[in-house]
């Protein structure tokens, strides 16, 4: 028959490993939701990103419209300023003007052209990255609601458990207590059964003395610890 104070220490292992597990799991979830928040910010990032191409080009056309009705009317008062020449060589240097102006009109235009073109397909990119990356978005929000409705439901858990490890603390004498959570302050688990001479926990073989005590039957038997690491250690049979 094993040590009935040795079962207690078993019970209340047990529900303390439930408890670290469920710890365990709690402290991790945080971590989690930042990683998943890091993504929606990057997908977010990217549609700003594709966003502020299209805003570009259109600025981008905006001062080439603007450059172009510049240039118009230059060239519009320089045929004004030609009507009212008297000199073939004013006549003429003014010609050279207005064709130069509208060397610079056309080349405006090719450019306005181009970026006209750009805009529309960086219009058909953003719409289609848009839906793309807010699907996405979606996808990220739903994992952080499922990440936050596991952690209300390990809380709930949690504090069960944490409710099973008081009631397995009370049939515990005081000195196995004590020691009980001196070792488990440190490592656990804190109670190991000797595997060929060995303990459970840290794996090293224990003292002839040790597995002696480990193997005794008395209820008033001492507890019997681990000359390597300390655990508590009993023979499974």
């Amino acid at each position: 028959m094993r040590n009935p104070v040795l079962e207690t220490l078993l019970i209340l292992q047990d529900r303390d490993l439930k408890r670290l597990g469920l710890e365990a799991q709690l402290r991790a979830i945080p971590g989690e939701v930042a990683l998943v928040e890091q993504k929606i910010a990057a997908e977010k990032a990217a549609i700003d990103t594709a966003r502020d191409e299209l805003r570009q080009l259109e600025s981008r056309k905006k001062l080439l419209e603007t450059e172009i009705g510049s240039a118009e009317e230059k060239a519009a008062k320089y045929r004004t300023q030609q009507l009212s020449v008297k000199k073939n060589d004013e006549y003429q240097a003014l010609g050279h003007e207005i064709e130069t102006t509208e060397k610079a009109i056309s080349e405006l235009e090719g450019q306005e052209l181009e970026v006209m073109y750009a805009i529309d397909a960086a219009k058909e990119r953003f719409k289609a990255a848009e839906e793309v990356l807010k699907a996405n978005i979606s996808g990220h929000e739903s994992r952080i609601a499922t990440l936050r409705e596991r952690e209300t439901s390990l809380k709930a858990e949690h504090a069960t458990v944490s409710g099973e490890v008081q009631t397995a603390r009370g049939p515990v004498g005081e000195p196995a207590l004590r020691l009980y959570d001196r070792i488990a302050a440190r490592q656990m688990p804190v109670v190991s059964p000797l595997q060929g001479g060995k303990c459970g926990g840290c794996h090293l073989k224990v003292s002839s003395e040790v597995e002696s005590a480990a193997r005794g039957k008395s209820v008033d038997t001492q507890l019997a610890t681990c000359d390597q690491c300390g655990r508590i250690v009993y023979w499974e049979s």
